[in-house]
């Protein structure tokens, strides 16, 4: 690509020179030949102005056709405002990159026709890879977000959930915590079909908490159990560890809307917290700084997953090839929920 440096080293003028006589600068003095030669050697070499650039590219994202995919239904993205989020993010950060998203489409009414038709596709969740793939285009871009199945053909948005494990472990343990529980979320590989069944596979949180809690010598399988990203089963799954013999002094919960069901089941019990038992949820919803007490929780940064995401899409439209997973990190907040020792 021909720069303007480019073009002042051919004509012996200085780039500020090439600059002004480029954009018709009327207050430069430069003789007719000067401003000719550069005219001349511009177009010897093809340049085109950026702003030009900028334009054309604008004008050529505005005629695709792009959508949004997700395996959320308008339901679930009020019990777990973070899907709602993301998606918000997508469509803004798409926006300022001059991509306009169509009709966003949801996994539990999809037209397969609408899919066809796509030249850009980001898809939110876990959905079968090779469902889309029959349903779409072979020229179609596509970009996943948060779809623990890998790929080595798509490009891939991912959440840090080692990190965030690690991170969480390693606040509890600091702090004495030996005794911790899990609550992860029911996760499923969705099928576009829905004639087929949806399979159940490993929640990635689920799979590194017993990874790591194996490593350290702790892991408990007593104190680990599954809910459905929701208060209500986050509730029962917490009566559940009460109702054993032994409850442990901390837990982590894989999303926050089933810790504040959690946390209801523990003042039920009479369970303080964090005094007898530590909290710590995953997503940092809004209403979490709010609880009594306030809930320490990871922020998983929805801003940046969508920006990344819209900027992955962004480039597979104007050519890029190689194939890109960027993961992003989380960060703990840590909140009274889990700020206090426990008692020993």
């Amino acid at each position: 690509m021909t720069t303007i440096k480019d073009i002042a080293d051919r004509a012996k003028v200085s780039t500020a020179t090439v600059s002004r006589v480029i954009n018709n600068d009327p207050t430069l003095a430069v003789s007719n030949e000067t401003r000719n030669r550069i005219f001349t050697i511009a177009r010897e070499m093809q340049y085109k102005p950026s702003r030009l650039r900028r334009m054309k590219i604008e004008s050529e994202m505005l005629s695709k056709k792009v959508g949004f995919l997700t395996i959320s239904s308008e339901e679930d993205e009020k019990g777990d405002p973070t899907l709602a989020l993301i998606r918000t993010w997508v469509e803004s950060h798409c926006e300022q990159l001059g991509i306009k998203v169509g009709k966003v489409i949801r996994n539990n009414s999809v037209d397969q026709n609408a899919l066809r038709n796509l030249d850009g596709l980001i898809v939110l969740g876990t959905i079968s890879i090779e469902d889309i793939e029959a349903s779409v285009s072979e020229h179609t871009k596509i970009v996943f977000v948060n779809n623990t199945i890998e790929n080595k053909k798509y490009d891939l948005v991912s959440i840090g959930f080692k990190q965030t494990v690690e991170t969480v472990l390693d606040h509890l343990t600091s702090s004495a915590h030996t005794s911790i529980g899990f609550i992860g979320g029911t996760h499923h590989l969705d099928r576009l079909n829905r004639s087929e069944p949806a399979k159940m596979i490993n929640d990635p949180l689920t799979v590194y908490f017993n990874e790591m809690m194996t490593e350290l010598k702790l892991l408990r399988p007593e104190f680990v159990k599954r809910a459905y990203w929701n208060p209500a089963t986050g509730y029962e799954a917490m009566k559940e560890i009460l109702a054993g013999p032994i409850r442990p002094t901390a837990c982590f919960i894989a999303s926050d809307p089933m810790a504040i069901g959690a946390l209801k089941a523990l003042q039920e019990e009479g369970v303080h917290v964090p005094e007898d038992m530590a909290l710590v949820g995953f997503d940092d919803i809004e209403i979490t700084a709010f609880m009594n007490p306030p809930l320490s929780t990871v922020n998983i940064f929805p801003e940046q997953i969508g920006k990344t995401a819209a900027q992955l899409l962004f480039e597979r439209l104007n050519g890029r090839e190689a194939r890109i997973h960027s993961i992003v990190g989380t960060q703990l907040v840590v909140r009274e929920s889990s700020s206090v020792n426990k008692k020993i």
